[in-house]
């Protein structure tokens, strides 16, 4: 019978002794797996027995366990998140991964990508409210034209502030975040000193030495609610017999004012830029167009997530990793045991204990898949929002009784 190698006490991990090096150069996993090898072994039986394990497999045992953590996580964030990823970009123009692992991409709490509502198509001015946090918000401006009501945002009239040239060759994606397109404000025309529309009453002037100003303006004190009054006659005026201030945008690229322009004015608004998109039939324009590019988010299964950061995991999550690593080592050793059911002993043989190995390792594994799962359940944004809820309730319910028992003494 061959000699079967048995682990030797200790271990030395060194870059590339596992089999994908996902973490080979995490100064924390360096740091972790020989302890976490050594740990194994003795929580098999070392010295007492001899482990037919080396120090390549435990180092095996401890990536994939850290893997499966990832995995796991992340698989319940991508289920999470993913209303707020598709449409997304997968990689950066040079086609390299963009990760979000560790990045919580919910709109509660500010996202990492662009939302997919780009304006595209929609009226109303004011625009924008939908970025995410930390997305860098350029200024452009566009020369509105007397009787000119749609102007291409494409074309070389519009002043912007990067990105000029890729977007107008169409390699570079824009989303329009506000455009500055309101109606003048009520209050200009109510206080016009050339006017005398203030209050209405000039006759009164003179009798609080009010004459000799110029230009004639009012300056009869009136209550509040007046000017309110007034100023909601102004908007409820034009509401009714103008054209309300709004704008379109057609095809991802024209903007259509309305109402029509009666005069030449310069138009600004907000922007952001994103990488340009291969479309479906391999023109890089087609991004722009609103054809599904390739390299955008789609389901689940190109979700830009990846390896986790071992450095990143806290201690929970660590202890998760080390008890799944023992789980992978029992795994491992019966099934190395089941291929010598029987060793020979002087005088007699001995039988090893690979069928119960096998048995507490699998039921070990979906325990702690399990546990995790659940945990993870608990932590979605539906389950959070239920807790911040009930909180809130038991909360006021609180302060009810505490303020229904109150005992006062005079």
């Amino acid at each position: 019978m061959a000699k079967i190698p048995i682990w030797p006490g200790s271990s030395s991990f060194s870059p590339g002794d596992t089999p994908f090096g996902f973490y080979d150069d995490d100064v924390d996993f360096q740091a972790d797996i020989d302890r976490v090898s050594s740990w194994t072994a003795q929580r098999l039986g070392y010295p007492l027995i001899d482990i037919e394990l080396q120090p390549i497999n435990f180092y095996t045992c401890f990536e994939e366990a850290v893997t499966e953590y990832g995995a796991q996580v992340y698989t319940y964030q991508i289920r999470d998140n993913m209303p707020n990823l598709i449409g997304s970009v997968t990689a950066s123009s040079d086609g390299t991964w963009t990760s979000i692992n560790q990045v919580n991409v919910k709109d509660d709490f500010g996202t990492l990508f662009e939302s997919t509502a780009t304006g595209d198509g929609s009226s109303g001015g004011g625009g924008g409210g939908y970025g995410s946090a930390g997305t860098k918000i350029y200024t452009a401006s566009l020369d509105v034209k007397f009787n000119q009501q749609k102007y291409d945002l494409l074309s070389s009239s519009v002043s912007w502030e990067t990105g000029s040239n890729q977007i107008t060759s169409g390699t570079l994606d824009i989303k329009i975040k506000k455009i500055y397109h309101y109606q003048p404000a009520a209050i200009n025309r109510y206080f016009d000193p050339y006017a005398g529309t203030g209050t209405g009453i000039q006759s009164l002037m003179q009798s609080f030495g009010f004459g000799n100003y110029s230009p004639g303006v009012n300056f009869m004190l009136m209550p509040m609610y007046f000017d309110a009054l007034k100023l909601q006659a102004i908007e409820l005026n034009d509401t009714i017999r103008k054209s309300a201030y709004h704008y379109e945008i057609e095809q991802d690229r024209y903007l259509k004012l309305f109402p029509i322009p009666t005069r030449g004015y310069k138009l600004w608004f907000d922007y952001t830029v994103t990488a340009g998109t291969i479309g479906a039939g391999g023109d890089i324009t087609e991004g722009i167009g609103g054809v599904a590019a390739l390299n955008t988010v789609t389901d689940i299964s190109n979700a830009p997530y990846t390896t986790a950061t071992y450095s990143f995991i806290n201690e929970p999550g660590r202890q998760w990793i080390r008890k799944y690593t023992l789980a992978l080592a029992k795994e491992m050793l019966g099934s190395i045991r089941g291929k010598y059911q029987s060793l020979p002993i002087p005088g007699s043989e001995t039988t090893l204990d690979y069928s119960r190995l096998l048995s507490e390792a699998q039921s070990e594994k979906e325990t702690l898949v399990t546990q995790l799962r659940e945990d993870l359940t608990e932590l979605t944004t539906e389950a959070m929002l239920g807790k911040v809820a009930d909180r809130n309730e038991s909360k006021l319910l609180g302060q009810g009784l505490e303020g229904r028992y109150q005992i006062y003494i005079h």
